[in-house]
């Protein structure tokens, strides 16, 4: 998968930019500031229609405009596939594919697919375990679109179901929405425990590549015991758990049973990496999660796109290599960085050269 060409209009500070990507390594080279990761950005919001960076429309438009269009060409299996998003500041974004309008912007996920890595991916390890939830999510939405429903319909059960346990509303009136958490709660968390078994090995050989001396690993670490990735059998577990907690859900007015609650847990040798890992460790272990994830979906018939947005700068040099190596088998890589002498010199790339609202492509 790749992107052949890559048009903006009034997204952040690109009131209109065209580009015309290659296959391989494509760099963006330009100060703090000056756009760079808008334009990774704009790669990120149409592969999960939300930003890595913000979390809401509004900072994505340019100020003074009502929308902002993120137009893509994007070449996979042999197909061309036109991608138009209009991202509305006062409405609901829409969507077209090849030209046709889809019933849902949710229609063109999976169109583009992008593992991503960042700075603020060290908070993987050190923040909070919604940020964490969210990484799974993503997972989940890049290796099956599909899910992005079960997700959504989710977070609207918990969010009726919570405005009802506020307000004390009668226990029948909880009936229905307490079959719908159990119901779209045990099918999500048993996505998320399938999706962590199958990327906990890719995280450890990773890590290890890494040079690092202790053992990593990853696991599911849900908030009632018993859940697999069976989901009847989580219907079973999560029925009798939010039985067991209907005085305290009443009492504390939240929802209080389900996946919303759940954390995936990250190991480091005997102990757990947040709270314990150095700074050096959290960067291989949040390189372990965002390499992994990329073989994992190269394993399983995927070429996502990966975008390396202003990490060379934080690395050394046996966690730049490893990065580098990921290049060698991206199809398409895009790297953002604030100064050339950041980029690995053996690093074979197409550069442009970025400054405020302006990108001009470097001679070869």
């Amino acid at each position: 998968m790749r992107i052949n060409k890559l048009a903006l209009t009034n997204f952040r500070s690109y009131s209109s930019l065209e580009l015309e990507l290659l296959p391989g390594v494509t760099t963006f080279i330009g100060d703090n500031g000056s756009g760079k990761t808008n334009i990774a950005e704009s790669l990120i919001y149409l592969s999960f229609l939300s930003s890595h960076r913000v979390s809401n429309n509004a900072p994505l438009i340019s100020l003074g405009a009502q929308q902002a269009i993120i137009r893509a060409e994007v070449e996979r299996d042999n197909r061309t596939l036109q991608i138009d998003l209009e991202i509305n500041l006062n409405k609901a974004n829409r969507a077209r594919l090849n030209g046709n309008p889809t019933r849902s912007q949710r229609e063109i996920l999976g169109a583009c697919q992008t593992i991503y890595f960042s700075p603020e991916d060290l908070d993987l390890v050190r923040g909070e375990p919604g940020l964490r939830r969210d990484f799974m999510d993503r997972l989940l939405i890049t290796r099956a679109p599909r899910i992005a429903g079960l997700i959504a319909d989710y977070e609207r059960v918990v969010k009726q179901r919570n405005v009802l346990l506020k307000t004390r509303a009668a226990s029948n009136a909880l009936v229905p929405w307490n079959v719908q958490l159990i119901t779209f709660g045990a099918q999500l968390t048993a996505e998320r425990v399938s999706l962590v078994e199958a990327l906990n090995p890719w995280v450890s050989s990773n890590y290890m590549n890494l040079n690092e001396v202790k053992p990593a690993s990853i696991a599911y670490k849900c908030s009632t015991d018993g859940v697999s990735n069976n989901a009847d059998h989580n219907i079973s577990v999560l029925s009798q758990r939010l039985e067991e907690v209907a005085y305290q859900e009443i009492e504390r007015g939240v929802s209080l049973v389900g996946p919303h609650r759940d954390d995936l847990h990250l190991q480091l040798g005997d102990f757990p990496a947040k709270g314990y890992a150095s700074h050096g460790e959290s960067w291989s272990m949040a390189i372990s999660l965002k390499i992994g994830s990329f073989n994992l979906l190269k394993d399983e018939g995927s070429e996502p796109i990966l975008i390396l947005d202003d990490v060379f700068a934080e690395l050394d040099t046996s966690r730049r290599l490893q990065l580098m190596s990921a290049t060698q088998t991206a199809e398409q890589t895009i790297i953002t960085a604030a100064v050339e002498s950041d980029i690995p010199t053996n690093l074979l790339t197409q550069k442009f050269y970025v400054s405020p609202g302006s990108v001009k492509k470097g001679v070869s």
